[in-house]
């Protein structure tokens, strides 16, 4: 009867030197010196598990990184809040904006304010009764309507809304 060796499947040969405990291939030993059982029905159980990649340690790393991002973040946060102050102190002039949700124009205004940090009120004249009447006096008859301090454009013009924020601009 050949021994096949459960853990590599090596057929035992006549002419194989080693114990016949022991498999000649991968020399694991399949049942003990002097144990009756033979090597089929005895079966050598190696650790096939895994062990837990990360666990419980791998989230506590993820959350250490977390707040260490939060923490040495806060400077450059701050940084920001001061920089609005400061462009808010350095006299940047009121800007109001008389628009509507649909506007695409009025979405583009929004979009050169928001991309180059300049502070603006937005009215729409859809939604307030008291925005359309202000709109009105200013003489609007169209969106957007514009007021950078006292100056007053009709329509979307991005070199006249640049020229009068130049020194505001951040781009």
């Amino acid at each position: 009867m050949s021994q096949i060796c459960p853990h590599c499947g090596y057929a035992r040969k006549a002419t194989d030197t080693v114990p016949e405990w022991q498999c000649p291939s991968c020399e694991k030993a399949y049942r003990k010196a002097g144990d009756g059982l033979s090597p089929p029905t005895l079966r050598l159980q190696t650790a096939t598990r895994e062990p837990a990649s990360g666990g419980l340690g791998k989230w506590w790393v993820w959350l250490l990184l977390l707040g260490a991002a939060l923490w040495f973040g806060r400077p450059l946060w701050q940084q920001r809040a001061i920089e609005t102050e400061r462009t808010l102190a350095a006299g940047q002039p009121t800007v109001v904006l008389y628009a509507t949700d649909w506007c695409g124009y009025c979405k583009a205004a929004r979009e050169l304010f928001a991309s180059n940090g300049i502070a603006y009120v937005e009215h729409d004249i859809e939604k307030s009764a008291e925005a359309l009447n202000q709109h009105r006096k200013l003489g609007g008859n169209g969106v957007p309507l514009i007021v950078v301090g006292d100056d007053v454009i009709k329509g979307y013009n991005e070199a006249a809304l640049r020229q009068l924020l130049k020194p505001w601009l951040k781009g």
